[in-house]
Protein backbone atom coordinates (compact mmCIF):
# COMPACT_ATOMS: atom_id res chain seq x y z
CA UNK A 1 0.00 0.00 0.00
CA UNK A 2 2.90 2.30 0.92
CA UNK A 3 4.76 1.59 -2.36
CA UNK A 4 1.39 2.35 -4.89
CA UNK A 5 0.91 5.45 -2.40
CA UNK A 6 4.54 6.67 -3.25
CA UNK A 7 3.98 6.12 -7.09
CA UNK A 8 0.90 8.13 -7.41
CA UNK A 9 2.80 10.84 -5.45
CA UNK A 10 5.38 10.78 -7.79
CA UNK A 11 3.05 10.47 -10.56
CA UNK A 12 1.58 13.58 -9.48
CA UNK A 13 4.39 15.53 -8.92
CA UNK A 14 5.82 14.24 -12.77
CA UNK A 15 2.46 16.36 -14.17
CA UNK A 16 2.31 19.40 -12.22
CA UNK A 17 6.45 19.53 -13.50
CA UNK A 18 5.33 19.34 -16.85
CA UNK A 19 2.60 21.77 -16.54
CA UNK A 20 4.79 24.06 -14.81
CA UNK A 21 7.69 23.14 -17.98
CA UNK A 22 5.02 23.14 -20.84
CA UNK A 23 3.67 26.70 -19.19
CA UNK A 24 7.32 27.89 -19.52
CA UNK A 25 7.71 27.08 -23.10
CA UNK A 26 5.43 28.61 -24.11
CA UNK A 27 6.09 31.80 -22.84
CA UNK A 28 9.71 31.31 -23.98
CA UNK A 29 8.51 30.21 -27.58
CA UNK A 30 7.09 33.58 -27.62
CA UNK A 31 9.59 35.43 -26.54
CA UNK A 32 11.69 33.40 -28.70
CA UNK A 33 9.66 34.04 -32.05
CA UNK A 34 9.51 37.76 -31.36
CA UNK A 35 13.52 37.68 -30.83
CA UNK A 36 13.87 35.91 -33.82
CA UNK A 37 11.64 38.36 -36.03
CA UNK A 38 13.36 41.22 -34.78
CA UNK A 39 16.95 39.34 -35.64
CA UNK A 40 15.61 38.67 -39.26
CA UNK A 41 14.24 42.25 -39.56
CA UNK A 42 17.48 43.43 -38.14
CA UNK A 43 19.84 41.07 -39.95
CA UNK A 44 17.32 42.27 -43.51
CA UNK A 45 18.11 45.73 -42.86
CA UNK A 46 22.04 45.00 -42.66
CA UNK A 47 22.15 43.02 -46.00
CA UNK A 48 20.03 46.34 -47.56
CA UNK A 49 22.54 48.61 -46.78
CA UNK A 50 25.65 46.11 -47.38
CA UNK A 51 24.81 45.70 -50.87
CA UNK A 52 23.44 49.72 -51.20
CA UNK A 53 24.44 49.88 -54.95
CA UNK A 54 22.16 47.27 -55.82
CA UNK A 55 19.54 48.16 -53.64
CA UNK A 56 19.22 51.60 -54.99
CA UNK A 57 18.88 50.35 -58.36
CA UNK A 58 16.09 48.02 -57.55
CA UNK A 59 14.62 50.81 -55.42
CA UNK A 60 14.75 53.17 -58.23
CA UNK A 61 13.18 50.95 -61.20
CA UNK A 62 10.17 49.43 -59.15
CA UNK A 63 9.90 53.06 -58.38
CA UNK A 64 9.75 53.60 -62.41
CA UNK A 65 7.07 51.06 -62.49
CA UNK A 66 4.91 52.16 -59.76
CA UNK A 67 5.13 55.98 -61.46
CA UNK A 68 4.22 54.13 -64.71
CA UNK A 69 1.11 52.25 -63.15
CA UNK A 70 -0.09 55.39 -61.53
CA UNK A 71 0.32 57.25 -64.84
CA UNK A 72 -1.60 54.59 -66.74
CA UNK A 73 -4.46 54.44 -64.21
CA UNK A 74 -4.69 58.48 -64.11
CA UNK A 75 -4.39 58.93 -68.30
CA UNK A 76 -7.50 56.15 -68.09
CA UNK A 77 -9.51 57.76 -66.32
CA UNK A 78 -9.21 61.20 -67.20
CA UNK A 79 -9.02 60.90 -70.88
CA UNK A 80 -12.36 58.65 -70.45
CA UNK A 81 -13.95 61.45 -68.01
CA UNK A 82 -13.05 64.25 -70.77
CA UNK A 83 -14.68 62.29 -73.72
CA UNK A 84 -17.96 61.25 -71.37
CA UNK A 85 -17.79 64.94 -70.17
CA UNK A 86 -17.59 65.70 -74.12
CA UNK A 87 -20.64 63.55 -74.72
CA UNK A 88 -22.70 65.04 -71.94
CA UNK A 89 -22.59 68.20 -73.63
CA UNK A 90 -23.51 67.53 -77.04
CA UNK A 91 -26.65 68.36 -78.47
CA UNK A 92 -28.11 67.70 -81.31
CA UNK A 93 -29.76 70.90 -83.28
CA UNK A 94 -32.53 70.98 -85.85
CA UNK A 95 -33.53 73.72 -87.59
CA UNK A 96 -36.94 74.74 -88.80
CA UNK A 97 -38.46 76.88 -91.17
CA UNK A 98 -38.45 80.72 -90.29
CA UNK A 99 -41.58 81.79 -88.81
CA UNK A 100 -42.28 78.05 -86.95
CA UNK A 101 -45.09 78.74 -84.25
CA UNK A 102 -44.34 78.27 -80.58
CA UNK A 103 -47.71 75.47 -80.91
CA UNK A 104 -45.59 74.15 -84.17
CA UNK A 105 -42.79 74.05 -81.70
CA UNK A 106 -44.78 72.03 -78.56
CA UNK A 107 -46.23 69.44 -80.96
CA UNK A 108 -42.58 68.65 -82.37
CA UNK A 109 -41.31 68.36 -78.66
CA UNK A 110 -43.79 65.83 -77.78
CA UNK A 111 -43.10 64.10 -80.72
CA UNK A 112 -39.36 63.63 -80.05
CA UNK A 113 -39.66 63.24 -76.54
CA UNK A 114 -41.38 59.85 -77.51
CA UNK A 115 -37.87 58.37 -77.98
CA UNK A 116 -36.83 56.88 -74.79
CA UNK A 117 -32.72 58.03 -75.60
CA UNK A 118 -34.17 61.50 -75.53
CA UNK A 119 -32.36 63.42 -72.23
CA UNK A 120 -33.84 67.03 -72.52
CA UNK A 121 -35.26 69.05 -75.52
CA UNK A 122 -35.30 72.84 -76.11
CA UNK A 123 -36.73 75.02 -78.63
CA UNK A 124 -36.18 78.59 -79.97
CA UNK A 125 -38.61 80.34 -82.00
CA UNK A 126 -37.37 82.99 -84.48
CA UNK A 127 -37.73 85.98 -82.31
CA UNK A 128 -35.93 84.12 -79.47
CA UNK A 129 -33.33 83.62 -82.03
CA UNK A 130 -33.18 87.22 -83.07
CA UNK A 131 -32.86 88.38 -79.33
CA UNK A 132 -29.96 85.77 -78.58
CA UNK A 133 -28.23 87.47 -81.91
CA UNK A 134 -29.18 90.85 -80.04
CA UNK A 135 -27.20 89.51 -76.82
CA UNK A 136 -24.64 87.95 -78.58
CA UNK A 137 -23.59 91.53 -80.53
CA UNK A 138 -24.89 93.63 -77.43
CA UNK A 139 -21.07 95.66 -77.49
CA UNK A 140 -21.37 96.27 -81.58
CA UNK A 141 -22.54 99.85 -82.22
CA UNK A 142 -22.02 99.15 -85.99
CA UNK A 143 -24.68 96.15 -85.70
CA UNK A 144 -26.93 97.95 -83.32
CA UNK A 145 -27.00 100.84 -85.70
CA UNK A 146 -28.40 99.70 -88.38
CA UNK A 147 -31.13 97.50 -86.88
CA UNK A 148 -34.47 99.55 -87.37
CA UNK A 149 -37.80 98.38 -86.85
CA UNK A 150 -38.01 96.97 -91.15
CA UNK A 151 -34.78 95.11 -90.12
CA UNK A 152 -35.51 93.22 -87.73
CA UNK A 153 -38.71 92.09 -89.19
CA UNK A 154 -36.35 91.01 -92.20
CA UNK A 155 -34.52 89.05 -90.01
CA UNK A 156 -36.39 87.53 -87.86
CA UNK A 157 -38.49 86.38 -91.35
CA UNK A 158 -35.32 85.06 -92.31
CA UNK A 159 -34.17 83.22 -89.42
CA UNK A 160 -34.77 79.23 -88.69
CA UNK A 161 -36.67 78.08 -85.21
CA UNK A 162 -34.43 75.66 -83.69
CA UNK A 163 -34.40 72.44 -81.12
CA UNK A 164 -31.75 71.34 -78.99
CA UNK A 165 -31.56 67.62 -78.34
CA UNK A 166 -29.83 65.72 -75.82
CA UNK A 167 -29.50 62.22 -75.87
CA UNK A 168 -28.37 59.48 -73.71
CA UNK A 169 -26.35 57.54 -75.92
CA UNK A 170 -24.64 59.68 -78.56
CA UNK A 171 -23.69 56.65 -79.85
CA UNK A 172 -26.92 55.33 -81.10
CA UNK A 173 -29.10 58.13 -82.89
CA UNK A 174 -30.76 55.99 -85.51
CA UNK A 175 -34.16 56.59 -83.34
CA UNK A 176 -33.69 60.14 -83.53
CA UNK A 177 -32.73 59.89 -87.27
CA UNK A 178 -36.25 58.04 -88.07
CA UNK A 179 -38.19 60.75 -86.79
CA UNK A 180 -37.02 63.83 -88.13
CA UNK A 181 -36.22 62.38 -91.34
CA UNK A 182 -39.68 60.04 -91.86
CA UNK A 183 -42.53 61.97 -89.15
CA UNK A 184 -44.47 64.30 -91.19
CA UNK A 185 -44.95 67.16 -89.19
CA UNK A 186 -40.97 67.23 -88.82
CA UNK A 187 -40.29 66.52 -92.50
CA UNK A 188 -42.96 69.82 -93.20
CA UNK A 189 -41.45 72.52 -90.51
CA UNK A 190 -37.70 70.65 -91.45
CA UNK A 191 -35.45 73.64 -93.37
CA UNK A 192 -33.97 71.90 -96.10
CA UNK A 193 -31.14 74.34 -96.12
CA UNK A 194 -29.66 73.50 -92.68
CA UNK A 195 -28.54 69.89 -92.36
CA UNK A 196 -29.10 69.07 -88.26
CA UNK A 197 -25.92 69.03 -86.38
CA UNK A 198 -25.66 64.67 -85.59
CA UNK A 199 -21.95 64.80 -86.00
CA UNK A 200 -20.59 67.79 -84.42
CA UNK A 201 -17.79 66.90 -81.90
CA UNK A 202 -18.18 63.13 -82.47
CA UNK A 203 -14.66 63.35 -83.80
CA UNK A 204 -12.89 64.73 -81.29
CA UNK A 205 -15.02 62.23 -79.04
CA UNK A 206 -13.33 59.55 -80.48
CA UNK A 207 -9.94 60.89 -81.34
CA UNK A 208 -10.16 60.88 -76.89
CA UNK A 209 -11.38 57.57 -76.58
CA UNK A 210 -8.75 56.24 -79.08
CA UNK A 211 -6.19 58.07 -76.82
CA UNK A 212 -7.19 56.76 -73.74
CA UNK A 213 -7.68 53.37 -74.98
CA UNK A 214 -3.66 53.56 -76.36
CA UNK A 215 -2.52 55.07 -72.69
CA UNK A 216 -4.44 52.00 -71.34
CA UNK A 217 -2.43 49.67 -73.36
CA UNK A 218 1.16 51.39 -73.53
CA UNK A 219 1.05 52.20 -69.96
CA UNK A 220 0.61 48.06 -69.28
CA UNK A 221 3.37 47.16 -71.77
CA UNK A 222 5.40 49.87 -70.20
CA UNK A 223 4.71 48.77 -66.65
CA UNK A 224 5.06 45.10 -67.37
CA UNK A 225 8.80 45.62 -69.06
CA UNK A 226 9.18 47.92 -66.17
CA UNK A 227 7.63 45.13 -63.65
CA UNK A 228 10.10 42.05 -65.10
CA UNK A 229 13.13 44.65 -65.28
CA UNK A 230 12.90 45.41 -61.84
CA UNK A 231 12.17 41.70 -60.92
CA UNK A 232 15.44 40.91 -62.13
CA UNK A 233 17.20 43.26 -60.48
CA UNK A 234 15.97 42.52 -57.10
CA UNK A 235 17.32 38.66 -58.00
CA UNK A 236 19.87 39.57 -58.73
CA UNK A 237 20.51 41.47 -55.83
CA UNK A 238 19.21 38.33 -53.57
CA UNK A 239 21.55 36.13 -55.52
CA UNK A 240 24.55 38.19 -54.92
CA UNK A 241 23.76 38.71 -51.30
CA UNK A 242 23.40 34.89 -51.21
CA UNK A 243 26.63 34.03 -52.68
CA UNK A 244 28.64 36.48 -50.47
CA UNK A 245 26.98 35.00 -47.21
CA UNK A 246 27.34 31.14 -47.77
CA UNK A 247 29.36 31.20 -45.14
CA UNK A 248 27.18 32.26 -42.75
CA UNK A 249 24.54 30.14 -44.23
CA UNK A 250 26.17 27.61 -44.17
CA UNK A 251 27.25 27.66 -40.30
CA UNK A 252 23.45 28.76 -39.72
CA UNK A 253 22.68 25.23 -41.02
CA UNK A 254 25.16 23.49 -39.09
CA UNK A 255 23.99 24.87 -35.45
CA UNK A 256 20.46 23.87 -36.77
CA UNK A 257 18.68 27.40 -37.91
CA UNK A 258 15.39 26.89 -39.24
CA UNK A 259 14.14 28.33 -42.68
CA UNK A 260 13.04 31.06 -42.00
CA UNK A 261 15.59 31.98 -40.25
CA UNK A 262 17.89 31.65 -43.03
CA UNK A 263 15.43 33.19 -45.50
CA UNK A 264 13.76 35.77 -43.62
CA UNK A 265 16.36 38.82 -43.73
CA UNK A 266 16.77 38.07 -48.02
CA UNK A 267 12.81 38.61 -47.68
CA UNK A 268 13.14 41.70 -45.38
CA UNK A 269 16.02 43.43 -47.53
CA UNK A 270 13.78 43.18 -50.60
CA UNK A 271 10.33 44.45 -48.71
CA UNK A 272 12.69 47.66 -47.73
CA UNK A 273 13.35 48.34 -51.34
CA UNK A 274 9.44 47.77 -52.00
CA UNK A 275 8.58 50.14 -48.96
CA UNK A 276 10.92 53.10 -50.25
CA UNK A 277 10.01 52.83 -53.95
CA UNK A 278 6.34 53.07 -52.73
CA UNK A 279 7.20 56.08 -51.07
CA UNK A 280 9.33 57.48 -53.72
CA UNK A 281 7.08 56.82 -56.04
CA UNK A 282 3.92 57.99 -54.37
CA UNK A 283 5.34 61.84 -53.51
CA UNK A 284 6.69 61.88 -57.18
CA UNK A 285 3.49 60.68 -59.17
CA UNK A 286 1.09 63.37 -56.05
CA UNK A 287 3.60 66.33 -56.87
CA UNK A 288 3.78 64.86 -60.62
CA UNK A 289 0.01 65.38 -60.93
CA UNK A 290 -0.25 68.52 -59.18
CA UNK A 291 2.11 70.12 -61.71
CA UNK A 292 0.56 68.94 -64.32
CA UNK A 293 -3.11 68.93 -63.80
CA UNK A 294 -3.24 72.59 -64.59
CA UNK A 295 -1.85 72.20 -67.75
CA UNK A 296 -4.19 69.90 -68.57
CA UNK A 297 -7.22 71.38 -67.41
CA UNK A 298 -6.26 74.21 -69.84
CA UNK A 299 -6.66 71.74 -72.97
CA UNK A 300 -10.16 70.85 -71.73
CA UNK A 301 -9.26 67.36 -69.73
CA UNK A 302 -11.42 66.80 -67.31
CA UNK A 303 -8.83 65.72 -64.32
CA UNK A 304 -11.36 67.04 -60.88
CA UNK A 305 -11.67 63.07 -60.35
CA UNK A 306 -8.26 61.96 -59.47
CA UNK A 307 -7.88 65.86 -57.86
CA UNK A 308 -10.94 64.74 -55.58
CA UNK A 309 -8.70 62.02 -54.29
CA UNK A 310 -5.22 63.37 -53.96
CA UNK A 311 -6.95 66.42 -52.20
CA UNK A 312 -8.66 64.02 -49.39
CA UNK A 313 -8.15 61.42 -46.93
CA UNK A 314 -8.14 58.87 -49.96
CA UNK A 315 -4.31 60.05 -50.42
CA UNK A 316 -3.35 57.78 -47.73
CA UNK A 317 -4.81 55.00 -49.19
CA UNK A 318 -2.86 55.70 -52.43
CA UNK A 319 0.26 55.97 -50.40
CA UNK A 320 -0.53 52.64 -49.19
CA UNK A 321 -1.42 51.05 -52.47
CA UNK A 322 2.33 52.21 -53.74
CA UNK A 323 3.86 50.50 -50.42
CA UNK A 324 1.89 47.05 -51.17
CA UNK A 325 2.32 47.11 -54.30
CA UNK A 326 5.92 47.58 -54.48
CA UNK A 327 6.41 45.10 -51.23
CA UNK A 328 4.32 42.49 -53.25
CA UNK A 329 7.09 42.74 -56.05
CA UNK A 330 9.69 42.58 -53.61
CA UNK A 331 8.49 39.81 -51.65
CA UNK A 332 8.12 37.61 -55.09
CA UNK A 333 11.59 38.70 -56.84
CA UNK A 334 12.91 37.69 -53.30
CA UNK A 335 10.84 34.11 -53.32
CA UNK A 336 12.24 33.41 -56.94
CA UNK A 337 15.90 34.09 -55.73
CA UNK A 338 15.91 32.05 -52.45
CA UNK A 339 13.87 28.98 -53.72
CA UNK A 340 16.66 28.77 -56.68
CA UNK A 341 19.93 29.84 -54.48
CA UNK A 342 19.59 28.79 -51.38
CA UNK A 343 20.07 25.45 -51.09
CA UNK A 344 23.01 25.92 -52.98
CA UNK A 345 24.71 27.62 -50.83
Amino acid sequence: MAETEKKEEKQKKLKRVSKKSLRSMQKNHKRHVFRTSARIVKYGTKGFTRNIWLSTAATAVMSITLIILFVTVVASVILTNTAEMMKDKIDITIYFKPNTTEEVLGKLTKRIEEDSNIKSVETSSSETEYKKFLEENKTSDEILNILDAEMEKMMINKMQATMRIKVYDVDNLDSVKGIVEEDELFVEYTDKDKVPTYDVNRAEIATITSWARIARTGGIVLAVVFLVISILIIFSTIRMAIFSRREEIYMMKLVGADKRFIRGPFLVEAEICGIIAGVVAGTVSYFGFKFMAPKLEGYGISVAQIENILDSNKLILVFLAFIVIGIIIGRISARLAVSRYLNKA
